[in-house]
């Protein structure tokens, strides 16, 4: 058995399909590039729930359900404050706060995983409102969930291509087949816990740097780079050091992610419209010049361009900082967490993988020896 159950199966799923090879995803049966930039959020949380895209008025319905959803116990306030008068990491303030989400309420899946979809971006927003010193927003039930989402953080209400930007990266990242954080909530799940504990967990494994860190650093480069005339020079300086270009490369896809080519088109029409124009050129020559060296250096290869690359472009042009990058992937990941706890308590089965044991065998306890 390989280490770190690479390429073992341990779940079938109806959510996502990720054909590395091919570089495709598909989530329940649709496209990622067809599906992320048209649908909006709730027709995806639909689809993903339910297995279906809902009609208007179970549209209508859903969206209304789930606005309903949006505000937190006060002890997650009180929390979220603390949190934020203590510098807390924002990923350590959101898996405080997550697990208050059942206080008071009788566990039931699909109520629990409609309330952490939607509280998660109140849950960022109030914490995020606080670590800067400014006044919560209230709770709006009239705003679909990405446009609340930016209004939560920057207390405006956003323009349609802010909130398009926002709901087609949401969509795209919504799932990715059995991940790290997923599979986590599939084992808690698997026990027959809560949903809630489940999602839980899962955040405790989005936080770690190997699993949900890097969009931040590839956007750093390209600030570091300047302008397109030293992007040859310092990413050239960066492959003779060693170092690993963010942004480019996956463990999973051979080819390009499909999840970058809907991003860039996204940061694309966003850049267009309503952001800095510079900013995206010198991206893209970047990332011209980084495709261009990598093939030169590793031709053996296929290092293309990741999620993480066009995230942080679309991201920081929205107005996030980049600690709340990774907050704000577990605001589109928590649907797919959701969704892959309701299949794992409908289709699974309790979740007990074997382990190789390769310690010493043969010791002998001799207790005159250790006392």
């Amino acid at each position: 058995m390989a280490d770190g159950l690479e390429g073992v199966v341990a779940a079938s799923t109806r959510l996502s399909h990720v054909d590395g090879e091919a570089g495709r995803l598909t989530l329940a049966g649709y496209a990622v590039e067809e599906l992320a930039p048209l649908a909006s959020f709730e027709e995806v949380a639909y689809l993903l729930l339910k297995g279906r895209l809902p009609t208007a008025s179970e549209r209508m319905a859903f969206a209304r359900d789930l606005a309903e959803r949006r505000a937190l116990p006060g002890a997650a306030v009180a929390v979220l404050h603390e949190a934020a008068a203590a510098k807390t990491p924002p990923m350590d303030a959101l898996r405080m706060a997550a697990p208050l989400l059942s206080l008071g309420r009788k566990e039931d899946p699909l109520e629990d995983a409609m309330t952490a979809i939607a509280a998660f971006p109140t849950i960022v927003g109030t914490y995020w409102r606080a670590s800067q010193g400014e006044a919560t927003v209230p709770v709006r039930m009239d705003l679909p969930h990405a446009a609340y989402y930016l209004s939560q953080l920057f207390g405006t209400e956003p323009s349609a291509e802010r909130a398009r930007g926002l709901e087609t990266y949401l969509n795209t990242v919504s799932d990715h087949g059995l991940n790290a954080s997923t599979f986590a909530a599939r084992v808690i799940i698997s026990t027959h816990s809560d949903v809630i504990s489940a999602i839980t967990g899962a955040l405790g494994a989005l936080k770690g740097p190997l699993h949900g860190g890097a969009p931040g650093p590839a956007l750093d480069m390209v600030f570091e780079i300047g302008t397109a005339e030293r992007a040859d020079l310092v990413i050239r300086g960066k492959l003779d050091r060693g170092e690993r270009l963010m942004g480019f490369g996956h463990r999973i896809y051979r080819v390009r992610d499909p999840r970058a080519d809907v991003l860039a088109h996204a940061a694309a029409e966003f850049y267009a419209s309503d952001g800095d124009q510079d900013l995206y050129d010198l991206a893209r020559a970047v990332e011209r010049t980084a495709l261009r060296l990598l093939h030169e250096r590793k031709p053996a290869r296929r290092l293309d361009t990741n999620v993480e690359f066009y995230t942080a472009l679309l991201l920081h042009g929205l107005g996030l900082p980049t600690e709340l990058f990774t907050p704000t992937f577990a605001v589109g990941r928590v649907l797919g967490w959701s969704a892959h706890c309701l299949e794992q308590l409908r289709d699974g089965r309790l979740i007990r993988p074997q382990s190789t044991y390769i310690g010493p065998t043969g010791l002998h306890y001799d207790r005159a020896a250790n006392t």
